[in-house]
This record gives C-alpha cells, structure tokens and sequence, in this order.
C-alpha cells in the first residue's frame, strides 16, 4: 500500500479538523483497500450516499435562496451541472484528495488518484464524514465554499463541458440519422465495475470510451468522437 501524506495537511486544507478521526478514515477508505485487507474495516461508499444528499440539499438551498428570479428547470440544470461527476471530481483534485485516499494495490496501477468517478465519490464522502462530525450548518458552510465558485461559472454559462450534448448538436446540424450509445463491455466486480460504451451515428462507430459508470463511459466516447472529427 502506498505511504499516504499525514491527515494533519488534510485537515489545513479542508480547514477543519474532524473530531472522530474513524470518520475521515472511512470517508477516504476505497472498497479495493477494504478487499484487500485481512480483517473487516468500513469504506466510503455508505458515506457517500450520505455525503451526496447532503451536498444536494446545500446546493438547491444556496440556488433557491440566492437566485429567486430563477425557474425550476434551470435551477435543477444548474445543480446538476454542479453535482456532476466531473464537477466534483474537478474540486476533489483541487483540495488533493487523490494524495489521501486508501487504495487497494490494483487500483494504485490503474491511476484511480486521478479517475473522476473515485475522486467524486470521495468527495461526497468527505462531506458526509464531516456532516456526521458537525452538523448540517457547519457542512453546508464547507459545501457552498468549495462550490460555489462552479455555481457561479455555471450561471455565466461556463463550467464542465458536455460533451454528449455537443457532440449531438453539431451531428444534428448536418444530419439526420440517430446518435446511439451502447455499452459494449462490463468487467470488474459489481462493487467495483468498469464499463466501455461506443457511440454510433446511424450503424456507424464513431468513439469509444470507458469509466465507473455508464454515464462517464458515454461522455468519454463523446469527447473521443469529438476529437476524431476535429483532425479529420
């Protein structure tokens, strides 16, 4: 396993210092440390279910409150866009959490400090460690730090791109035919999954991509057929 950097620079990076040290541990756990170990230790995924409900809830209240000019359908545009996967794996980068997470040793070869869908679930993680720690004022003060700065870019029409939705547009633009997403391979326990998906326009394979979930197999494939069109 790999030597982690202490939590103490976690904790000035966070700008809070957790109570119950177990809770941060176990948010920063992956279920591929806990696999790997030989006796049974808790890891992040119940905590980020938590964390996730949390972080939505601090990001409608601070749009409901904040932007009352705004319809429904926009705001929940917005905080999706927000709560991505991409979003928040763009933040976890930003507060390292990459550097303190507690990876089995299959994962230390594959990259995964870096992979979007891990840093995202650790995040929500972290914030549901922190919410059983605190309280819910005291997170959703961490939250809206952390986040609004993308609410914001999001409201001036910036923040992470879609690719999916450019790519159909510009598809759309000179053609008719149907732009179609298929996953093509699932491999790795249900715990653990890796999925690659293909999109085609009409019958025709255009990109490829792979991801934790079906959602980002489909973006990276977009973001592939989209840079194959570019140098063509």
């Amino acid at each position: 396993m790999a030597q982690l950097p202490p939590l103490e620079q976690f904790y000035k990076i966070l700008d809070y210092e957790f109570q119950e040290v177990s809770l941060i541990i176990t948010a920063l756990t992956h279920s591929s440390y806990a696999n790997e170990t030989k006796r049974s230790i808790p890891f992040n995924e119940r905590m980020e279910f938590l964390g996730d409900s949390v972080l939505g809830l601090a990001v409608s209240d601070y749009l409901y409150r904040t932007y009352s000019d705004l319809p429904e359908g926009v705001l929940s545009k917005i905080r999706a866009g927000v709560v991505s996967e991409q979003s928040l794996a763009k933040k976890a980068a930003e507060i390292k959490l990459g550097d303190y997470l507690r990876l089995g040793k299959g994962e230390e070869h594959a990259d995964a400090r870096s992979r979007p869908s891990i840093l995202a679930d650790a995040l929500e993680a972290v914030i549901g460690a922190m919410y059983l720690d605190s309280s819910l004022e005291t997170t959703k003060v961490y939250v809206l730090k952390l986040m609004v700065p993308a609410i914001e870019s999001f409201i001036a029409g910036e923040g992470i791109k879609d690719f999916k939705t450019d790519l159909q547009e510009l598809l759309q633009s000179t053609s008719t035919l149907e732009i179609s997403y298929r996953i093509i391979n699932e491999s790795g326990p249900d715990h653990d999954k890796w999925f690659t998906a293909v999109i085609y326009h009409g019958e025709t394979p255009m990109g490829k991509g792979q991801g934790k979930s079906k959602k980002e197999a489909e973006q990276q494939a977009a973001q592939d057929a989209l840079d194959k069109l570019a140098e063509s």
